[in-house]
């Protein structure tokens, strides 16, 4: 059974190797039909001692309430946080798998101080040139990436909430563009927006 508490393991192993600013990365919105795909960066303190930190899961574990009460404190004691978001039009350009590559180089660029050494939920960035490493499950398991998912996560939900008030009547602000049964009635009905990624199924496909 996967184990659902994220630890300080990674980053433990890599201080006793001499890294100091370790980031952990992760994105948003992969699966989504609608909407950017966003991801988070986050360096955090060698130290962390906050009631807070007991709370903290992989976000999609977490309540919409507790993610935003989270978001809060962890950029306010991460030594850095960095977020990039890539566009529906470039995900359509480049393939989804490449635009959640460049999210997460953007949210690494926007670090500073820049990071030594990265955490990566599943997967390494050759785009990126610094020592890193993919975690299996590492947004349930390893703490810095499980706050980069909560950063991530919340961006995107604000992003989301933004774009329901510029495209009324598909519900964005409720299933942040994933394809909920409401969602696909919302496509029947009104057909794709601009925000909607063309090269998804069942878009795609005209269904």
């Amino acid at each position: 059974m996967k184990r659902m508490i994220p630890n300080l393991d990674e980053e433990r192993a890599l201080f006793l190797e001499g890294f100091h600013l370790i980031a952990g990365i992760d994105e948003a919105g992969r699966g989504a039909m609608a909407g950017p795909v966003v991801a988070g960066a986050v360096i955090l303190p060698r130290t962390l001692d906050a009631q807070w930190a007991k709370m903290v899961k992989d976000s999609k574990f977490l309540t919409r309430a507790r993610r935003e009460y989270l978001y809060g404190f962890i950029n306010n004691s991460a030594i850095a946080t960095g977020v990039g978001i890539i566009s529906p039009e470039i995900i359509d350009e480049i393939g989804i798998a490449a635009a959640a590559r460049q999210a997460m180089k953007e949210a690494v660029g926007k670090l500073d101080p820049q990071p030594e050494i990265l955490l990566i939920d599943y997967f390494t960035l050759p785009e990126v040139i610094l020592p890193q490493k993919g975690v299996a499950d590492g947004d349930s398991l390893c703490f810095s990436i499980a706050c980069a998912s909560i950063v991530a996560k919340v961006t995107r939900d604000r992003i989301m909430a933004d774009l329901d008030a510029c495209y009324p009547g598909y519900g964005f602000s409720k299933h942040k563009g994933y394809l909920t049964s409401e969602h696909q009635d919302c496509l029947r009905k009104l057909g794709p927006c601009p925000i909607h990624r063309r090269s998804f199924s069942p878009i795609r496909d005209g269904e």
